[in-house]
This record gives C-alpha cells, sequence and structure tokens, in this order.
C-alpha cells in the first residue's frame, strides 16, 4: 500500500507539471503543433534519464522510494504517450500528413536523445 501512495504522489506531482509546462507552451508557441506535448516528453526524457544515470552512480544512488516517486510517478504522470498519440491520429485525421510524421519523428528523435543526454550528464556528475 505504501508504495502505491507513493507513486500516486509522484503521478499528481508530474501531471500538475505536464498540465502547466504544456500550456505555457501552447500560449508562448500557439497550438498548430503539438509543441506541448513534445516539450512534456522531450523534458521527460531527459529527466529521467538523469534520475536513471543518478539511480545507477554508486556515489548517489536513488532508494527505491525515490525511484517509485519520480521514475514511475512524476516522470509516468508528467509524461503523455496517450496523448502524442490522439494527437498523431488527429493530424493524420486531418490529412496532415507532414505535421503529424513530425510529430512521430519529433517525439521519438527528441525523446531519444533527451534521456541519453540525460542519462550521460548524470553519469558524469555522479
Amino acid at each position: 500500500m505504501r508504495t502505491l501512495l507513493i507513486v500516486a504522489l509522484g503521478s499528481a506531482v508530474g501531471g500538475v507539471g505536464r498540465y502547466w509546462v504544456s500550456g505555457m507552451v501552447a500560449q508562448r508557441i500557439g497550438e498548430t503543433f503539438p509543441w506541448g506535448t513534445l516539450a512534456v516528453n522531450a523534458i521527460g526524457s531527459a529527466l529521467i534519464g538523469v534520475l536513471a544515470g543518478f539511480g545507477d552512480s554508486e556515489r548517489i544512488g536513488l532508494s527505491a522510494e525515490a525511484r517509485q516517486f519520480l521514475m514511475i510517478g512524476m516522470m509516468g504522470g508528467f509524461t503523455t504517450f496517450s496523448s502524442f498519440s490522439l494527437q498523431t491520429l488527429r493530424l493524420m485525421q486531418d490529412a496532415d500528413w507532414g505535421r503529424a510524421f513530425g510529430n512521430i519523428v519529433g517525439n521519438l528523435a527528441l525523446c531519444l536523445i533527451a534521456v541519453a543526454v540525460g542519462y550521460r550528464l548524470a553519469r558524469i556528475a555522479g
């Protein structure tokens, strides 16, 4: 039960963060492309890379509870594959193939790069 509460609390924090960041990005850049979702997915990927790097570090490490709260709960609540999928489907339904393809490639490439960079930076720091 304790683990479920830790994950739930992390998810709540991550979800609020996603709402705030995604809304801020959409307000500043616009909503002609799902920039907010791309931003939260890239930021979340970088952060989970950093957390994994620190978690793998013998010097720093992360407790089981910290991993549950930060990686499973918070990053799970912050990033949003389901929104990415729905937004891509909507672009495809609108026959906006260029933006749909850009959303797919952008999320995959940027998020993989972000997680690798975050992990590497944490390993260097830790």
